[in-house]
């Protein structure tokens, strides 16, 4: 999208962030004819036509400060005072009454539909018909140019919207802190996502949720307790995703309104001005903005997937509403990082083995066939255009396969993949049960023999002879191989190869049972260890001090094993 305005200057106020405003949504796209004009939009209701619905958000009570990005506030031109100043404590813990003009003083919820592997569903909106789904506790608040870059800023937790199904529209200081510290360090990681802004909760405010026992090795959450209201600001170039567009197209092929084909065409233009007009020229036809945009979005998705298998990411529940269009991770709720490798780790209980870690190539192959499927409709059933565009849409696996091979190789350190070395690792890594990052960081310091390895190792391999004996022999191929492509013939060509994995080879990852005590000390009023383990994980390649590696660079407790809330999570998490 052509951007006409930037700031040049710090953001200190308000209202230097209101000069910066462009709403291109809601000046672009079409209203819900049925919104109220008050915003006051709370019941669930269907939404049968429109873009967006304007919502007034649901301001938590007494907001008290938690963190706020340093890192995003200087990408984005913002003075750190600013995340403590009252207007915009106000503004991002819902209070929109005051914000300046030319702000408006309303935020908008989407529509989108669900599609669960490939497969159509209707039974999550209450109406049974697709027109009752949506952000049901989501409320963007803000559109506009900041350095030269378009964002969104969206209320994660601001109240009901004509979407909330009868829930409260609210999230939890747990919920929020464990988005709000994942965004900050997928983004540190070098991997695509939405990102975190600023953390505000309630002292005052709070709401009943489902979750576990202490000590509870139940698989679904067997109490209710009272929780703390909190209110993150997630932020993005976007925040369409795969089932929205998907809403559109549903609406097309069934001919649910008049207008319903030029409303995907819309939202689908909209798409390529926001995430991909540096790739699709703006004068190209329809039909060939179409087919640009299906490859790109392939390449994207395929590049993000394999760089979720790359530091042990597992989304938990990847549908197509879960699946940003613009080819970046979003929606944290039931996500985990693994500690042991488990190719089927799957954070969530109620996810399944479809959306288990290494099943998520699979289930990205879905959504985006969903996309195609959608893309179809505005190729005017021209048999050339349908041909190149299933042509790219079969190609998906091939794709991402390459890419995993081209991954896997670059963690061992290797110019190109090796499927035997591969393939013996993985048996190895299951049968011992070994932790996914420090075995590869610890193989990324290029060691001479087996022992700083076992560093990872769950099982004590000791008295088994017939694994330490396919573990040496594993580990002299590894060798063999790293010293027959010439990288280590050389101290320093050793240090340059030891450094390259180690930029793809994270020494620290967000693990759940570090995120427990956070919030547990966050739901006390101690923001301590929040903030210390925010300042960790933005840096989670770098060597840190030894105190901070004895803390956080080591293998899972024992007692954490199976442990409801850390070894597994509700969806609400």
């Amino acid at each position: 999208m052509n951007e006409t305005k930037q700031n040049v200057t710090l953001v200190k106020t308000l209202d230097d962030l209101a000069k910066l405003v462009d709403y291109s949504l809601m000046d672009r796209l079409n209203e819900d004819p049925d919104a109220k004009e008050n915003g006051l939009d709370y019941e669930a209701r269907q939404v049968f036509s429109g873009h967006y619905v304007r919502v007034k958000p649901t301001a938590i009570k007494d907001p008290i400060y938690v963190s706020h990005s340093k890192n995003l506030f200087e990408e984005l031109g913002f003075s750190n005072s600013l995340a403590t100043s009252s207007d915009f404590v106000s503004m991002f813990s819902g209070d929109m009454s005051k914000v300046p003009e030319p702000m408006k003083k309303l935020g908008w919820a989407s529509g989108y539909a669900l599609s669960i592997y490939g497969r159509e569903y209707y039974a999550q909106c209450p109406f049974q018909t697709g027109n009752g789904y949506g952000d049901g506790r989501a409320l963007s608040v803000f559109e506009g140019v900041l350095n030269a870059k378009r964002w969104e800023m969206q209320l994660k937790g601001g109240g009901r919207t004509p979407y909330c199904r009868g829930a409260d529209g609210r999230a939890v200081l747990r919920s929020s802190v464990r988005e709000f510290l994942a965004q900050e360090h997928m983004h540190a990681l070098g991997i695509p996502t939405s990102r975190s802004l600023s953390l505000y909760t309630s002292n005052t405010e709070k709401v009943q949720r489902p979750w576990f026992s202490q000590g509870s090795y139940s698989k679904d959450p067997d109490r209710m307790i009272n929780e703390a209201v909190a209110i993150s600001t997630r932020v993005s170039s976007s925040f369409l995703r795969v089932g929205q567009i998907e809403l559109f197209a549903r609406r097309a092929r069934k001919n649910e309104h008049a207008g319903a084909k030029e409303e995907l065409e819309q939202i689908v233009l909209h798409l390529i001005e926001r995430e991909y007009s540096e790739v699709i020229d703006k004068n190209l036809s329809i039909e060939e903005k179409v087919l640009l945009l299906a490859k790109t979005f392939l390449a994207r998705l395929s590049t993000l997937i394999v760089n979720w298998v790359r530091v042990g990411y597992c989304q938990g529940n990847f549908n197509s509403d879960n699946c940003a269009a613009g080819g970046f991770t979003l929606d944290y709720g039931p996500f985990g990082f693994c500690d042991v490798f488990d190719p089927y780790y799957q954070p969530w209980t109620g996810g399944g083995e479809h959306f288990s870690f290494f099943n998520q190539a699979a289930a990205a192959e879905q959504n985006f066939h969903v996309f195609c499927t959608a893309l179809q409709l505005l190729l005017n059933s021209s048999k050339k255009d349908l041909f190149l565009l299933e042509e790219i849409r079969n190609t998906f696996s091939s794709v991402i396969q390459e890419k995993m091979q081209k991954m896997w190789a670059s963690k061992l350190g290797l110019k190109s993949f090796n499927a035997n070395l591969y393939t013996e690792l993985e048996i190895l890594m299951v049968q011992t049960s070994v932790d996914y990052t420090i075995f590869f960081r610890e193989l990324s310091n290029l060691p001479s023999d087996i022992e700083p390895l076992k560093k990872s190792f769950y099982n004590d391999i000791t008295s088994n002879l017939e694994i330490q004996e396919r573990w040496l022999q594993w580990f002299k191929k590894w060798q063999a191989l790293i010293s027959s492509e010439g990288n280590s013939k050389s101290a320093k060509e050793s240090e340059a190869l030891s450094l390259k994995m180690k930029a793809v080879n994270p020494k620290y990852i967000l693990r759940e049972w570090f995120l427990v005590p956070a919030y547990e000390s966050a739901n006390k009023g101690e923001y301590s260890l929040l903030r210390e383990l925010q300042e960790i994980m933005i840096n989670p390649y770098d060597e840190q001090s030894k105190e901070i590696e004895e803390k956080y660079y080591r293998r899972k407790p024992s007692h954490f094993f199976d442990l409801a809330g850390i070894s597994h999570v509700s969806c609400s998490s």
